[in-house]
């Protein structure tokens, strides 16, 4: 049975869904009727060391997964492509962690999502709703944990909605849910 988390909150892996190594990743969103015009919405992942301040960073700019570069250098975390419509039910996006093959030097992964041009185009995710992820149990299909977004973004063109991240050896996910005004180029260039 999953678990519905609230932002914020998080749980252990380890001890949720204990053996659990391979993760599948869904996230969803649908636009609001009368949201304007079609808008792409992408999800990015950024597979984190933690610098001298504690700070996450990317580890290289290859452990920047997004539509241009779809994996990890050792495959252990891999983007399965852009939607760029969002239209049809289930996951929109989907992402693949397979925790044995995360860099050991790995300690945060976290899950961006960013409207394409969003600023540009007068777009937000006010015009968004039934946001969610979702964290499977990729073997057995089984959703472990989820979270609806329940925070209304009036501005936000973009949100962080989840992360996975190690603390004492053991990998947990905490759906984060914060929203802000940034275009994918500012979270990478915070992330480096």
């Amino acid at each position: 049975m999953a678990i519905n988390l609230t932002k914020g909150q998080g749980i252990n892996l380890a001890k949720t869904a204990p053996g659990l190594s391979r993760i599948r990743m869904g996230l969803g969103w649908n636009r609001k009727q009368g949201g304007g015009t079609d808008f792409d919405i992408d999800c990015s992942v950024f597979v984190c060391r933690l610098n001298a301040a504690g700070e996450p960073k990317l580890i290289s700019d290859a452990h920047f997964i997004f539509y241009n570069n779809l994996s990890t250098p050792s495959g252990g975390v891999v983007h399965k492509g852009d939607n760029r419509t969002g239209v049809g039910e289930g996951d929109d996006e989907t992402v693949l962690v397979d925790l044995a093959k995360i860099d050991a030097e790995a300690a945060e992964i976290s899950f961006i999502v960013t409207i394409h041009e969003g600023a540009e185009r007068g777009q937000n995710f006010g015009q968004v709703d039934n946001a969610y992820i979702k964290l499977y149990d990729d073997v057995t299909g089984a959703v472990v944990a989820e979270y609806d977004l329940d925070a209304t973004f009036s501005n936000e063109t973009s949100a962080q909605f989840g992360s996975l991240y190690k603390k004492d050896g053991q990998w947990h996910f905490k759906a984060v849910g914060a929203g802000y005004r940034l275009s994918l180029g500012d979270f990478v260039a915070g992330y480096q």
